[in-house]
């Protein structure tokens, strides 16, 4: 027999599960619709912003390129640095400097070769983007990463600014050199703050201190193909662990990271690396760790509203391996949710960024790569 108790439940539980269809068409409806803005990239890797709805996108065998509003690719403009193009190395990051309009100033990272093309070495250049757009004015290499090494591998290269006018630079520890993360006589896997002259600024952590190089940060870093600052001003950055163990971390200045002495991944096929831990007195955790990795690429804080409420100060990073694009929630400094964008196309997510516009861009790493606008719906 059915009594008023049992209808009155069921009308709560047909109620509820109303609601929550509508809550979860309302989070479907939401996620914005990706947008081609320009395609027939290779390898891109990374995006900056220019005026008049520009676009200004490295290809990593040795290529910057001017996009158009259109989409139209422009020529590669001329005067970039020889590159180290294999395996991972190539041109790789470009910023625009925070006084762009006035002085039209850019930076560009990209493993360099020596003389004789036997080693490499990350490297940091600026130069003046010249009126036309075309070719690249007064370029000089202001940081080398010391020393350099035969290795197509981990060249970390993710530059970004801080508020006080300083260059932070992300350096990989190029693979077959991960001990050297851990000590402060060389700049394998490494964070670097230099001033915009190359010159090292005086309140850096290891200035005067015997047996350190003065342009050091942070060390105990694996390969961070990711970096950006927090709405507050911190640096924050991710980095790809071996297999598993992906960090989020947000490096200080002196801090020691840990690798290779402490990790949440394995060894490529299994086993411990280091000495098998996860922790250690004088060693920072991360923030989050991901395990399986993601191969994580590209990160940027979302500031604007354009997305709505929810979305605003959520963190955005890219996935190489299972191509989506991670959008993160926080709260301060701990991860709360996370919800994967874009999986549809399964696309290898190389660089995201906020523009101007408040709107996120996303490049994807193919022979032919995409730079994709996310437009709210």
């Amino acid at each position: 027999m059915t009594t008023s108790r049992t209808r009155s439940l069921g009308r709560n539980i047909a109620g509820a599960l109303l609601v929550l269809g509508a809550s979860v068409s309302a989070l479907a409806q939401a996620q914005p619709q990706p947008q081609v803005v320009a395609a027939g990239l290779e390898h891109p890797w990374a995006v900056a912003f220019l005026p008049e709805q520009r676009f200004l996108v490295t290809e990593r065998p040795g290529r910057l390129r001017v996009i158009e509003a259109d989409g139209r690719l422009g020529e590669p403009v001329a005067g970039v640095p020889a590159v180290a193009a294999g395996g991972q190395g190539g041109l790789l990051d470009v910023a625009t400097d925070s006084e762009f309009a006035r002085n039209r100033t850019l930076y560009l990272c990209f493993s360099e070769p020596d003389v004789a093309g036997r080693a490499n070495g990350t490297a940091l250049a600026r130069a003046r983007l010249s009126d036309d757009l075309r070719r690249l004015e007064g370029v000089q290499v202001i940081f080398r990463q010391q020393p350099k090494v035969a290795s197509r591998n981990h060249f970390g290269c993710r530059i970004v600014e801080g508020r006080d006018g300083t260059l932070f630079l992300t350096l990989g520890d190029r693979f077959s050199r991960k001990e050297d993360a851990q000590t402060l006589d060389n700049h394998l896997g490494k964070v670097v703050r230099v001033a915009k002259d190359g010159s090292v600024p005086k309140d850096n952590p290891f200035v005067g201190r015997a047996g350190a190089l003065p342009e050091i940060w942070s060390y105990g870093h694996r390969n961070s193909q990711g970096a950006t600052l927090g709405p507050d001003g911190r640096l924050w950055m991710h980095e790809h662990g071996p297999q598993g163990g992906d960090e989020i971390n947000r490096p200080q200045p002196g801090r020691n990271h840990g690798w290779p002495i402490i990790t949440y991944g394995e060894n490529y096929g299994g086993g411990a690396i280091g000495e098998g831990i996860t922790a250690k007195a004088g060693m920072e955790q991360p923030l989050k760790y991901w395990v399986p990795s993601i191969a994580p690429s590209g990160m940027a804080f979302l500031t604007s509203d354009r997305y709505g409420p929810a979305w605003k100060g959520n963190l955005f990073v890219g996935s190489l391996k299972f191509g989506y694009l991670d959008r993160i929630e926080l709260a301060g400094d701990k991860v709360t949710a996370e919800h994967k964008l874009l999986e549809a196309g399964r696309e290898r997510i190389r660089d995201v960024r906020q523009g101007p516009d408040g709107l996120l861009y996303v490049l994807t790493d193919a022979q032919d790569g995409k730079l994709i606008r996310l437009v709210p719906r």
